[in-house]
């Protein structure tokens, strides 16, 4: 990615491998670094970071690897402490009613709270 590009970037890198691990959570490292235009080994450190950080765990199902998001996990950063795991994926995930239905973190997003995302 060029300097340009990368001083422009909205969201980080951590953020963009959680919304590809969202998309598919039996995603390869490759199409993770692919889909988020970063090198393999820096996917690979930042699932790194998000296992380590509580965001994501990963288990071995034969040669693959499936990952689990904690949807209920709160976002690190102070600013964005009010918001799970879940709520933040559900607001910039461009999805249909039935899609967020269904997705594995549309439940703990949703619940006790009342509120949906906007669309």
């Amino acid at each position: 990615m060029n300097q340009t590009v990368r001083a422009r970037a909205f969201l980080t890198a951590h953020a963009r491998v959680l919304l590809a691990i969202a998309r598919d959570p039996a995603c390869r490292v490759r199409d993770i670094a692919l889909a988020c235009h970063i090198t393999e080994r820096a996917t690979s450190n930042v699932v790194r970071d998000l296992e380590a950080a509580g965001y994501l765990t990963r288990r071995r199902v034969g040669r693959n690897t499936r990952y689990t998001i904690d949807a209920d996990r709160a976002l690190h950063h102070p600013s964005e402490a009010h918001l799970s795991v879940g709520r933040f994926l559900t607001l910039v995930t461009p999805v249909t009613q039935a899609e967020e239905d269904m997705a594995p973190w549309a439940q703990a997003a949703g619940e006790g709270s009342g509120q949906t995302a906007p669309r």
